[in-house]
């Protein structure tokens, strides 16, 4: 992580402003919030190295609760064995889970019918736990059991999330999060399913379900945006294969770039040959995916080791809960927009943060050129149709749209996923172009996370995946008068 000295140092005074300025840009929805609060609980995991994140990020990161992540590979003590998992919320053993109950009583509601809107009764807050899922469900006894029927249709994910919670926590060995290295030329990426990927990117074995969900939740976001660049990707043309004739244009521009034919380079003078630039790959609103151990993010170098990668993660809440690991740089004429940047992570890899709105650095042609050859915008979970957060992107979109660059959008669940389309659709109808269906992500997490503002509401990391780019028009000649 090279970071140049004078760049690495800031005022208190000046650090305190900016943060407050980052806290302000952020107007999020809670849901949003909430959900990607909830990501980075597995994101701080690293292998045998102290945990990328120094906070707690579960959903009741943001009222101030403190504690160290988890960090199961670096020798900690066991603290749940592995039939022991299940807790409920408000008794269990580890007292982040505890908190995290009790933000839960305080924020969330109960979904009995009476409570709600027309009802007889006035709104309340859950008191009571499930015994069977061990969550914080009702506001008593009484209506968990008149809406059992209801509750029994996500009673058992409810309870998988709870052993999961306890699971990351337990202290474990957790030999899923060591990732493969370089892929042999000779062999081929199978790229079908989760099962497939794993075992042709020579990942270790994992014959255990939970220790599947939790290598997806951080694996999810790299490998949605490699499935869907990689030249052996699931997504084509063919029936079923979701790319749009649009799609398979800007996609294989992309391909193209990204899989160089051999050039008969070496190590010695001889053997120089000129490179292309590095592939730039936007996360835009980056929150919880900015701060995954870099680990994780190197596999999408793997995928393409013929080529160069930059990521630029960007957003206001891009830097949450990293504080202590990377200082915020000042801007300065050189860094005119504060960005921190990795260039260590992986000899084809650099990693860039800006603490930021993307329209901003638009505006400023931070960014300009932009060429579909080199240049992909991805967005995970924006939120885009929120009524919360779509005034955020209001501004930004019609920018992107005038890059002609693919636009990569995933979404938590089936109605978040045409929310966002909808959204499209109204502000920029007839402006863009649908390159990829919007449809189930082949990669989706297969870790299930729960709303803390709303326990009702269950979802998966990418669930969905869709994409769109703005419109080419062809030139045509105009025929002649006769």
């Amino acid at each position: 992580m090279a970071l140049p000295a004078e760049l690495a140092a800031r005022s208190a005074l000046s650090r305190h402003q900016f943060q407050h300025q980052r806290r302000s840009l952020s107007g999020k929805s809670s849901r949003t919030r909430q959900m990607d609060a909830l990501s980075t609980s597995a994101s701080a995991v690293r292998v045998g190295q102290t945990p990328i994140s120094k906070r707690l990020s579960s959903g009741f990161a943001q009222t101030g609760f403190s504690s160290p992540s988890p960090a199961p590979n670096s020798g900690s003590k066991r603290v749940l064995a592995a039939d022991d998992l299940f807790h409920s919320y408000t008794n269990s053993p580890i007292p982040e889970i505890r908190q995290r109950a009790a933000f839960i009583k305080q924020h969330a509601s109960c979904p009995h019918p009476p409570h709600q809107p027309g009802g007889s009764m006035a709104p309340a807050h859950v008191n009571f736990e499930c015994p069977d899922c061990g969550i914080p469900v009702y506001c008593s006894e009484e209506h968990w059991a008149d809406d059992y029927e209801a509750h029994l249709e996500i009673c058992d994910t409810l309870r998988q999330i709870n052993e999961d919670d306890h699971d990351l926590r337990s202290g474990r060995f957790f030999p899923e999060f060591d990732y493969a290295g370089l892929q042999m030329e000779e062999a081929l990426i199978n790229m079908t399913n989760w099962d497939t990927f794993l075992y042709t990117r020579n990942f270790n074995a994992i014959n255990d379900d939970r220790s599947m969900r939790q290598a997806t939740r951080l694996l999810t976001y790299p490998i949605t945006i490699g499935s869907i660049l990689h030249e052996l990707s699931p997504y084509n043309i063919k029936a079923g294969g979701r790319l749009t004739p649009e799609g398979i244009k800007s996609l294989s521009a992309l391909r193209y770039t990204l899989h160089p034919p051999k050039t008969g380079g070496g190590m010695d003078v001889k053997g120089l040959r000129v490179e292309a630039p590095a592939v730039r790959l936007f996360i835009l609103g980056a929150r919880a995916e900015s701060s995954l151990p870099r680990d994780a993010w190197v596999q999408l170098a793997h995928l393409f080791p013929q080529s160069r990668i930059h990521l630029i993660f960007i957003g206001p809440e891009s830097m949450l809960n990293r504080d202590d690991e990377f200082p915020l740089p000042p801007r300065t004429p050189t860094n005119p927009f504060g960005a921190v940047v990795e260039d260590r992570v992986w000899p084809t890899m650099k990693i860039s943060t800006i603490v930021d709105y993307y329209h901003t650095l638009h505006k400023a042609g931070a960014f300009y050129p932009y060429d579909p050859y080199f240049d992909c915008f991805v967005m995970f979970h924006p939120g885009l149709g929120h009524p919360a957060s779509s005034h955020e992107w209001e501004e930004t979109i019609p920018m992107l749209l005038e890059t002609k660059a693919p636009i990569i959008v995933t979404g938590y669940t089936q109605a978040d996923m045409e929310r966002d389309i909808d959204w499209v659709n109204k502000t920029a109808a007839g402006e863009f172009d649908v390159l990829m269906e919007p449809g189930k992500n082949r990669f989706r997490s297969l870790r299930w996370d729960l709303n803390d503002m709303d326990p009702q509401d269950i979802s998966a990391g990418n669930w969905g995946v869709w994409a769109f780019r703005g419109k080419r028009y062809e030139t045509t000649r105009k025929a002649a008068e006769q």
